[in-house]
């Protein structure tokens, strides 16, 4: 299987359609898919991060908000899955960069949308 060519989608991102599609998905997703999307956010958000750092970030987010996926969102459990693919692909490139504030402040917007329980997910994120 090809991936698609996640640049084509960073002119589909924007704060509005992101946080739209955030509220949409939350529980359907699951927190890890989640928090990796927000940390991607807030990311993208600091002025630390280097111009091809944002540019990835700016299609992985623009790839979970398109209508247009891989793996159609409608599709339970798999729908999403190459959504989270992406972010994770985009995620691991980024990691090193993350600063404690991001994840924290992540980790707390988390917590408007899930409980205790299923924020634990997050600590297996690369697992």
């Amino acid at each position: 299987m090809e991936l698609p060519d996640f640049m084509s989608y960073k002119d589909k991102f924007s704060p509005r359609s992101f946080s739209e599609k955030i509220s949409r998905i939350a529980k359907r997703a699951g927190a890890k898919l989640i928090y990796v999307a927000l940390i991607l956010y807030y990311m993208l958000q600091s002025k630390k991060v280097s111009l091809k750092d944002k540019a990835l970030i700016l299609g992985a987010l623009g790839y979970l908000i398109s209508p247009l996926d891989a793996i159609p969102d409608a599709i339970p459990i798999a729908g999403l899955g190459d959504d989270l693919g992406v972010l994770m692909f985009a995620l691991k490139k980024v990691w090193d960069n993350v600063s404690d504030e991001v994840r924290e402040k992540a980790r707390k917007r988390l917590s408007k949308w899930f409980d205790e329980d299923e924020i634990k997910e997050i600590d297996t994120l690369f697992d």
